[in-house]
């Protein structure tokens, strides 16, 4: 049975019916996730087993040569691998040991499928055993899927995450002594502050996942507690708790109030006094609302319109939401796990649609009727949408920025409101 903590999260949006739509949809592959993991952990090589059009994906997404980057890059199926003329796998073999021979620094290397890799049935998989024998124990081969057909945007990071679970050691822990993971890739300043933070509560046998390092990376035991720092890490939630680890149910950290929620569930985890955690979090929290309010009064009482890109769309919209003074009228993603995000939603007032999936069609409509004062939606809603009037603001930005935790929590209004305060000065 998966362990939780038993803070319960209850009313609001959460028994909302969520409107499932299954149609055509505007969103990019998973395959986008490697532009931050690959800076993240520092010994792995993200090989895409792909066509040309995956390798420009890439170099256009990293703004770099795709053979430039240090850590990245394509091994091309030409038509002849397609087609079924060649082996795949022993094309794959010689990439892989051209690759290794020319940098020894890689410990980790991903295979990393792709939508064409997953037409042609390439078994990534199988490839990866026999690799990992071949090159043990100096490198890690795993792989996992990329493929537009069947991850979007975010959950090319959640594959790569849940792929490295089954290899993580065991942990020697057998004392009461509570080993906390957190789990998701953040930038390394906003990390840097939510360690600073747990350590200042009392809090010190962390580790994340992904570590920078094969080296660092967590080990999992009977002791083993993890708290997700991104809401779209489903698979890895459940491949941690499948080996046992407890899972810490909480809001996600975006805000003061989402960040507070966030910490208070760790910390009622690990028994810290209520004292102590008020001392250790008033100064941040004072800083995070002051940071609120010149964006916020911008904000207030305007109107957000969510198409769904990234899995951050509900406890974004809840702090917008609760700490903004804005009115979500739809907030879609291409999931709704409530197991999840229950405790964002049971946090934000019933009124929005909840909306799981999409038909494009469809919401451009509901979009269009509502006429939102901005809508957050991918690159290629966004230049129609501002054609016809409307403002709006690029899901992908809101990956790529540090939005987590307190000192962030004005910078994250601020690219919500300054779209709008462009709008009206346009207007004048």
């Amino acid at each position: 049975m998966n362990q939780v903590s038993q803070i319960k999260y209850v009313g609001g949006c959460m028994d909302t019916p969520v409107l499932k739509e299954r149609g055509q949809r505007e969103v990019f592959c998973g395959l986008t996730g490697i532009i931050w993991l690959h800076r993240k952990i520092q010994d792995a090589f993200f090989l895409v087993v792909g066509s040309r059009t995956c390798a420009h994906l890439l170099q256009s997404a990293a703004g770099v040569m795709i053979f430039a980057e240090p850590r990245f890059g394509t091994a091309i199926l030409e038509e002849k691998d397609l087609a079924g003329m060649a082996d795949a796998h022993d094309e794959l073999d010689r990439e892989v040991e051209a690759l290794l021979s020319r940098r020894p620094d890689i410990k980790q290397l991903f295979l990393v499928g792709s939508c064409p890799s997953e037409v042609i049935k390439l078994d990534l998989s199988r490839a990866a055993e026999r690799l990992t024998k071949l090159y043990a124990p100096a490198v890690r081969v795993l792989n996992y899927s990329g493929s537009g057909i069947e991850t979007t945007f975010t959950q090319g990071e959640d594959a790569c995450l849940a792929s490295m679970v089954p290899v993580l050691e065991g942990s020697n822990n057998s004392s009461i002594t509570k080993e906390l993971i957190l789990v998701g890739a953040l930038p390394d300043v906003v990390e840097d502050q939510f360690l600073k933070l747990l350590n200042e509560l009392g809090i010190s046998n962390i580790k994340t996942l992904p570590a920078n390092s094969k080296n660092h990376a967590p080990t999992i035991g009977p002791n083993t507690c993890f708290a997700l720092v991104q809401p779209f890490l489903g698979d890895t939630a459940e491949a941690l708790e499948s080996r046992g680890a407890k899972r810490i149910v909480a809001p996600f950290p975006f805000g003061e109030q989402g960040t507070t929620a966030w910490l208070q569930a760790i910390a009622t985890e690990f028994g810290i006094e209520s004292s102590k955690f008020e001392n250790v979090t008033n100064a941040p929290r004072s800083r995070a609302r002051k940071a609120l309010e010149a964006a916020a009064s911008l904000l207030n009482g305007k109107t957000v319109f969510f198409f769904p890109d990234s899995q951050l769309e509900i406890p974004l919209a809840r702090f917008l939401v609760n700490e903004c003074g804005m009115t979500a009228i739809e907030i879609g993603s291409p999931y709704v796990h409530k197991s999840i995000i229950g405790p964002d939603l049971s946090l934000i007032k019933k009124g929005p649609i909840i909306s799981e999936g999409q038909d494009v069609d469809l919401q451009l409509s509901r979009c269009r009727e509502s006429k939102p004062d901005i809508t957050v939606c991918g690159l290629g809603l966004a230049n129609p949408l501002e054609g016809e009037g409307l403002t709006t603001k690029w899901a992908i930005e809101l990956v790529f920025t540090p939005v987590h935790g307190y000192e962030q929590a004005g910078d994250l209004a601020g690219l919500f409101s300054r779209p709008i305060k462009r709008r009206e000065v346009l207007k004048l």
